[in-house]
């Protein structure tokens, strides 16, 4: 697999992220899956970063990214990187991605200054609760765009 450094408007970063947010309109029955508001610039170095994970054939297959957040309404402290749009399509689970890519965002944020990483999911994703609490995360306040609902479920890791 190759990860690569990719901007969150890519054509194929698009692709993804819109198979994402597909499979969470399924899982949670609401029609935009995710309807938190995500700008590409949001994901540019230093202030964050998105990773593309590509098969041997040049497939795109996994993403990931980090965005910069600090102390604000919404519930996030200064110092925090907030993971956004993990994901690895069906035919390539099992293969340890979300783990490298994961990885790599920690190592980055962490290089950039961030203090702690932060993540919003649901209960209805037990399998990136799972991984997450096995990379060290802990369930945490609640921050972001879905903090008042009660599927919403948020982590956090000191970096």
């Amino acid at each position: 697999m190759d990860i690569r450094p990719t901007p969150y408007d890519h054509p194929d970063a698009i692709k993804l992220s819109n198979e994402v947010l597909r499979e969470y309109a399924q899982r949670y029955g609401e029609e935009e899956g995710d309807a938190t508001p995500l700008d590409p610039s949001m994901f540019q170095p230093p202030h964050g970063l998105f990773l593309l994970a590509y098969d041997a054939l040049d497939r795109p297959v996994a993403t990931g990214g980090w965005r910069t957040q600090d102390a604000n309404d919404e519930g996030y402290s200064d110092g925090d990187a907030e993971i956004k749009r993990m994901y690895v399509i069906e035919q390539a689970r099992g293969q340890g991605l979300a783990r490298r890519i994961l990885a790599l965002l920690e190592a980055d944020a962490r290089a950039t200054g961030r203090t702690r990483m932060v993540l919003e999911t649901g209960d209805q994703q037990p399998e990136a609760i799972a991984l997450y609490a096995s990379e060290g995360y802990t369930f945490c306040a609640k921050f972001g765009y879905y903090r008042h609902y009660d599927a919403s479920r948020c982590m956090a890791k000191p970096l």
